[in-house]
């Protein structure tokens, strides 16, 4: 008897009931702004929205991203669309810099400025939710913008010398000071997400030159940005990519943790999280850019297998959020979005690979998740944990925190389970 297809059919069946009765009800109900369009992100941990409304880039182009998907996933929902069209033109009338182009990093709840950095973190978010939101409803603004946003990176802040991209740049895109504004800098993190946003610009548009600029930046994060003794992702760079001690950066890398302060951290810090994120992505970006599907099998291996190795919780269930390259980890609490994050990645290796130990561990996660990180009552995954799941930080959400990791993961374990379902059927 075949023991996988019951525990495919069932995760699946699970999945699909949180979606649609947790996390799409709750950011539907709670998440749009019927008084000045966009979202509302920043809920306590009883699912009660607190007196934070100011707007960030990162969490306003997440939620697009998320009704987009939603209204991909359920074309009969028109809701879906309705709520991804109104966070666009919140986005477009507001976010969108009139003089230098680009996108601004933080407004007011009513779309007045804060804060007019153009970050790479911000700007790859915004192509990236643009081109699937034209994916999703064929409104071509998106498209047109993600493209307009695409040439832009390529025109400031592309490092034509070096490779890669400057992250952190002021309203009139001149690079930030170093040090804390993150001038001077460079990141797995923010690169990985560039990725992300290219595969799907290029899946929008079908361009060479999508297709050309994804294939480098693949090829910069895989030749220059992973340990190739360890097999693990380093945090942060010099521009000319040697690896540095990551710090504490200004808007973006836990500044909302410890602002305006610079702490030093050890060079070999890992995120088992954004390891097994990577994999899956990469994954993603060959099968975009025509490759083969075992194209990046053995770069996949070691990303996963390294946090089996060093990142998982076999006790427990799920992943911590901190470590070293090789060694126990360090930061063992558990955050929402790595833990979001490995389901998707395991069950992606385990589909590639097919090795049982990655449908295991992914059981595992989801297993711990479903226990301890999942509000039942709210519908949506708590921030943070410990070890063995007591609530450190119960949020439901933050100026960093929407739909994107928890939904996203559903939505795309769901497309897996449903492949694998097939597969082990027939």
């Amino acid at each position: 008897m075949n023991d996988v297809l019951p525990r495919i059919n069932d995760a699946y069946r699970q999945m699909k009931q949180h979606l649609e009765g947790g996390i799409l009800p709750f950011w539907m109900e709670n998440g749009l702004d019927r008084d000045h369009e966009g979202y509302l992100t920043c809920f306590d941990a009883e699912g009660r929205a607190t007196d934070n409304t100011d707007k960030y880039l990162v969490t306003q182009t997440r939620m697009i991203w998320g009704m987009s998907a939603a209204f991909s996933m359920y074309p009969q929902k028109h809701e879906f669309q309705e709520a991804a069209r109104q966070g666009i033109d919140f986005l477009l009338n507001h976010f969108w810099d009139e003089e230098h182009g680009g996108w601004f990093w933080k407004v007011r709840r009513d779309g007045g400025l804060i804060d007019g950095a153009k970050l790479v973190y911000g700007q790859s978010f915004a192509i990236y939710t643009l081109s699937q939101y034209t994916l999703s409803t064929g409104d071509a603004r998106g498209l047109d913008y993600a493209q307009r946003t695409f040439d832009l990176l390529q025109l400031y802040c592309a490092d034509t010398y070096r490779g890669g991209y400057y992250e952190n740049l002021e309203a009139d895109w001149s690079v930030c000071a170093p040090g804390f504004p993150g001038g001077d800098r460079k990141s797995l993190d923010i690169h990985m997400h560039l990725m992300e946003a290219f595969t799907t610009l290029l899946e929008g548009t079908g361009k060479e030159i999508h297709w050309r600029k994804l294939e480098e930046v693949t090829d910069v994060i895989i030749n220059k940005m992973i340990n190739p003794s360890s097999g693990c992702g380093r945090n942060h760079f010099a521009l000319d990519f040697t690896p540095i001690p990551p710090i504490n950066i200004k808007r973006t890398w836990n500044a909302e943790r410890e602002t305006g302060e610079v702490i030093e951290g050890p060079l070999d810090s890992t995120s088992s999280g954004h390891n097994v994120e990577l994999a899956w992505l990469l994954n993603r970006a060959g099968e975009t850019l025509g490759k083969p599907r075992d194209h990046y099998a053995d770069i996949v291996r070691r990303l996963v297998d390294h946090s089996l190795k060093y990142g998982f919780d076999y006790a427990y269930g799920g992943v911590y959020r901190d470590g070293p390259h090789e060694g126990e980890a360090i930061v063992k609490d558990k955050e929402w979005w790595q833990n979001s994050e490995v389901l998707v990645g395991y069950l992606d290796a385990y589909e590639q690979l097919g090795d049982p130990k990655y449908l295991d561990v992914f059981q595992r996660t989801w297993d711990f998740a479903r226990e301890h990180m999942i509000n039942h009552e709210i519908g949506e995954w708590r921030q943070l944990l410990d070890r063995e799941g007591n609530v450190l930080v119960g949020d439901i959400g933050n100026p960093w925190k929407a739909f994107y990791h928890s939904g996203r993961s559903i939505m795309e374990c769901m497309n897996r389970l449903q492949r694998l379902g097939a597969r082990n059927s027939s």
